[in-house]
């Protein structure tokens, strides 16, 4: 065991998860599971494709004063994500019968004026999908002069607030897929380019069904790639005097409704560290969704309406304003720093953050990553940079997304690099990465649509780094013997609230959830396909 390595044996008996290291390997066919250290011979470079991929950091669920209830310019949203590091942005208006009368056009402007002036910045129009039959969706692509047009019809015809399609309906739930394979049509006879569907904030209110989740995905996967596995405003928990002692992070606060899907418990409408449940929950939903063998990605993103801290405020309006206007005007400087709702969000980039790994630093390249599950989230810089990769016994390599193919009986090697967080946070403090946990499940098919859960996937082995600011952490992970194919996943955490006895988060507190006192980052899955 290497210095960067702690006793992992003594951190299993004292989590109650000694068996469940060793009890991944046979879960799987395979052997005893290999220690930590690194093997001499392995190249860490070309496994985790250091020549090959960079890191973008990005946003995709981000509003403006084009929004019903938002108030930043363009400009001024997109400089301060730059301040904060994020080098890619959606800008994602609500769907609503004034925005697409009035606001896509003006929108349209606006994001070009902000790609002239912030060069270095890739900027997409997009916009939050009302979903017939569910609830939210990141909705973007390219059409070059045809973009505000393209919108505009897509809204027009198949956003629910338009087209009065909201019920959970079996009749709603198949506009939705008509809308998705409008996208797959009008890309294949090239009217739009590299259409992107991102699910908002699955479970915050129940409305997105695991039947649906499926069905969208299935009906287009190049398209329907994924899911927020933690939703943005996750600045609305903070207590007083923070906050107003109220919230919840990510507005997950609620109770099932009538267009709510009956099978979530009562739990799924809460978050964990911040993360939606269907992915804090090892064995839940999305790991239900993996088990299939099927790309699903998870990313991370600000939903920013009002940034906390912020000295802007919005001007007060009449009544019926934004319907007459489609936008509100710019917000105003007061010189005092805004904390209570509804600046409640951050802005882009400056507490939740999507790590893309981009082939080159493009449009075409965010895309590309993004599709191909390239993708880790990252909660109040935890970590300065998480990297995985995993090696096949004739020494092919698979990062992130990808699937390593090996021969029935082989062994698989998996190693997990961090660089421990070196500067501040906005909570005052140099975060400290005190686990990262691989999470393993078997690979099943497909099951039946509404299914939540993944019994036979859990924490296979833990590791304490050793913490110091700036330092780089590695280790591994060996499944001999393997039979069966399978999926790894890795998640890091602050560990200041876990389950009682146990290692899995907690629900976040009502207005007691200080999001920089919990901490979580994750990663997208590696699929292994045995031969």
């Amino acid at each position: 065991m290497t210095s960067e390595n702690v006793d992992r044996r003594g951190f299993l008996k004292r989590a109650g998860l000694l068996g469940a290291a060793a009890a991944g390997a046979p879960m799987l066919g395979a052997g005893p599971a290999g220690a930590s250290g690194i093997e001499l011979d392995l190249d860490l470079g070309l496994l985790f494709g250091r020549e090959r991929y960079q890191w973008l950091v990005g946003d995709h669920h981000i509003h403006t004063q084009y929004s019903y209830d938002a108030m930043y310019t363009v400009d001024r949203i997109v400089g301060g994500g730059r301040r904060y590091g994020a080098d890619w942005m959606v800008i994602t208006d609500h769907g609503h019968a004034t925005h697409e009368k009035s606001s896509v056009e003006s929108t349209s402007k606006d994001v070009l004026a902000a790609q002239r002036k912030y060069r270095d910045t890739l900027l997409w129009q997009g916009m939050e999908w009302n979903v017939p039959g569910a609830e939210h969706a990141t909705l973007f692509f390219q059409a070059g002069a045809n973009q505000a047009a393209k919108l505009r019809e897509f809204e027009r015809n198949f956003d629910w607030r338009l087209t009065g399609t909201e019920a959970g309906t079996p009749a709603n739930e198949a506009k939705a897929l008509a809308a998705i394979r409008w996208l797959a049509e009008q890309e294949r006879t090239g009217q739009i380019h590299a259409p992107v569907v991102l699910i908002n904030h699955p479970l915050r209110n129940g409305r997105v069904a695991p039947h649906e989740l499926r069905a969208l995905r299935d009906a287009a996967p190049g398209i329907v790639i994924g899911m927020e596995g933690a939703p943005g405003a996750q600045a609305d928990g903070f207590p007083v005097p923070l906050g107003n002692g109220q919230g919840h992070r990510g507005g997950y606060g609620n109770s099932p409704g009538g267009n709510s899907w009956a099978g979530f418990p009562a739990e799924a409408y809460r978050t964990y560290g911040g993360f939606d449940w269907s992915v804090a929950k090892v064995g839940g939903l999305w790991d239900s969704m993996l088990a299939e063998g099927k790309p699903w990605w998870i990313t991370s993103n600000s939903d920013v309406h009002y940034g906390r801290g912020d000295t802007l405020v919005r001007p007060q309006v009449p009544d019926g304003w934004y319907d007459g206007t489609g936008k509100y005007p710019d917000p105003i400087e007061t010189g005092v720093k805004q904390f209570f709702p509804p600046y409640a969000d951050f802005y882009p980039a400056e507490f939740s953050r999507t790590y893309v790994g981009a082939t080159r630093r493009s449009y075409e390249g965010v895309l590309e990553g993004l599709r191909a599950g390239r993708v880790w989230v990252n909660h109040g810089g935890l970590v300065d940079a998480l990297e995985i990769g995993a090696r096949g016994g004739w020494g092919d390599t698979a990062t992130l997304g990808g699937r390593l193919r090996v021969r029935r009986g082989d062994s698989v090697t998996v190693v997990v690099s961090a660089r421990l967080a070196s500067l501040p946070n906005g909570g005052g403090s140099i975060p400290k990465l005190t686990r990262l946990d691989l999470i393993s499940g078997p690979v099943t098919g497909e099951c039946e649509p509404d299914t939540v859960s993944a019994p036979g996937t859990r924490v296979v082995e833990s590791f304490e780094p050793r913490w110091a600011p700036g330092r780089h952490v590695t280790f591994r992970h060996t499944f001999r013997n393997v039979r069966e194919p399978f999926y790894v996943r890795v998640r890091g955490t602050d560990g200041k609230r876990h389950a009682a006895g146990g290692i899995e988060p907690i629900a976040d507190v009502v207005g007691e959830a200080n999001p920089y006192e919990d901490m979580w980052c994750y990663a997208n899955p590696i699929f292994v396909d045995v031969r």
